[in-house]
């Protein structure tokens, strides 16, 4: 167990969210590696008055994971930031402009693997929660918690999903959560996630009857099969949206027979497609919905031969309804930039999708436009302005 004794002199010692968005990406915690990045906030967070756990999950078939929740207060109501500290890899560092891991500034600009997504997120809750126990001390009635994974990024089986059962389990209960996801999508503070579609994939094997291209008699051939079972996926939509979702999309992935012949129509294919669904369906709705298409569409080919489908499950559709956690953020962020952010449910999947059945959720962040990218960065005034949004919102949460 770290050690969580408060030091006078570090508890009011000002934290820079810059500098510590620098020093956490230095740390190369590219999933699942921890690569120091929890134990530079243990050794940031523990000093300055919070209770620091160390969660590590493992599972057959996954990597083991760490994680790290901190908290102050023991009682009132319970504000919780979560966010992961694990990165996606650099990729081709030759197409770099820095070092992916250096953390260097460009005129106001700081480039790194994690600067957007999502280590300059968890520097500003830091420097927020920090600024905020400076100036309340720990008694203010209240508690805040930073839920902190390493498995975001990765099969997202032994971090925040098995977080939140484990406080569950203990009759820990948190009354609102924001994810420092990053939310905006081309100026800070223009957006907010107030729920994400769910995510399916479809993997399928289609079979037919291999045989020579000449003798067309003799060939069941599964592209063709597979082109009818397209057709009936695409050229009807599967909704037209809902009030706070758009329209189901599904788009085909990989397709693969391995065939390297001219003359030989294959027998077997192999094809994959993902679904973004919104709050219509849930995903075994969906699934269902996506077998009665294919049957009909199979059905209508004829012929011998036939398909297998199987599902995998990221997450279902969800949103927190508009309310006083989205108002309690909106408020901070006009105050801060003078914009009113979107209510959205737009992009892929985060870990709000584990945190839903537990508590309000809402995910707010710096600009999403680099994230996974060669050159991810986010400008200095959006990290600071983003530790002011944040502490606004604690201020106000626990006025």
């Amino acid at each position: 167990m770290p050690d969580t004794s408060v030091s006078p002199a570090l508890a009011n010692e000002a934290l820079d969210v810059v500098e510590l968005t620098r020093d956490l990406i230095r740390c190369q915690s590219v999933t699942p590696v921890e690569g120091g990045a929890l134990q530079l906030l243990e050794r940031t967070l523990g000093p300055r008055g919070f209770s620091l756990e160390r969660m590590d999950f493992s599972q057959d078939g996954t990597p083991d994971v760490s994680n790290l929740y901190a908290r102050v207060g023991k009682g009132g109501r319970h504000f919780c930031f979560a966010g992961h500290s694990d990165v996606v890899p650099a990729g081709d560092l030759s197409a770099w402009t820095v070092g992916p891991f250096g953390a260097e500034i460009n005129q106001g600009v700081l480039f790194g693997r994690g600067a957007v997504d999502m280590k300059g997120g968890i520097a500003a809750f830091c420097v927020a929660a920090s600024e905020f126990l400076a100036a309340r001390g720990r008694d203010f009635g209240g508690s805040i918690s930073l839920l902190i994974t390493g498995d975001e990024e990765g099969p997202s089986i032994n971090g925040t999903v098995k977080m939140m059962k484990k406080l569950a389990q203990r009759g820990e209960t948190i009354d609102a959560c924001v994810v420092g996801e990053p939310s905006s999508a081309e100026r800070f503070g223009d957006m907010m996630k107030i729920g994400r579609r769910g995510s399916v994939n479809i993997d399928l094997i289609v079979r037919g009857t291999q045989g020579h291209v000449a003798y067309p008699h003799q060939v069941d051939n599964p592209i063709h099969r597979l082109s009818r079972m397209i057709a009936a996926l695409i050229d009807t939509p599967i909704d037209n949206g809902s009030t706070h979702f758009q329209p189901t999309s599904l788009q085909w992935t990989n397709v693969d027979v391995g065939n390297s012949a001219d003359n030989v129509a294959p027998g077997t294919l192999r094809a994959r497609f993902n679904s973004r669904f919104n709050d219509l369906w849930t995903s075994e709705k969906l699934i269902a919905e996506f077998r009665r298409r294919l049957d009909a569409a199979s059905a209508a080919v004829g012929g011998s031969g036939g398909y297998e489908m199987k599902a995998r499950v990221s997450g279902e559709s969800f949103y927190t309804a508009p309310g006083e956690l989205s108002n309690l953020i909106a408020g901070a962020v006009r105050e801060v930039t003078g914009l009113d952010p979107e209510l959205s449910t737009t992009g892929g999947t985060s870990d709000a999708r584990f945190i839903r059945s537990y508590c309000p959720v809402v995910e707010f962040g710096l600009v999403s436009q680099t994230i996974h990218k060669v050159d991810e960065r986010s400008t200095v005034a959006d990290l600071q302005a983003l530790a002011k949004v944040y502490r606004l919102m604690l201020d106000r949460y626990f006025a």
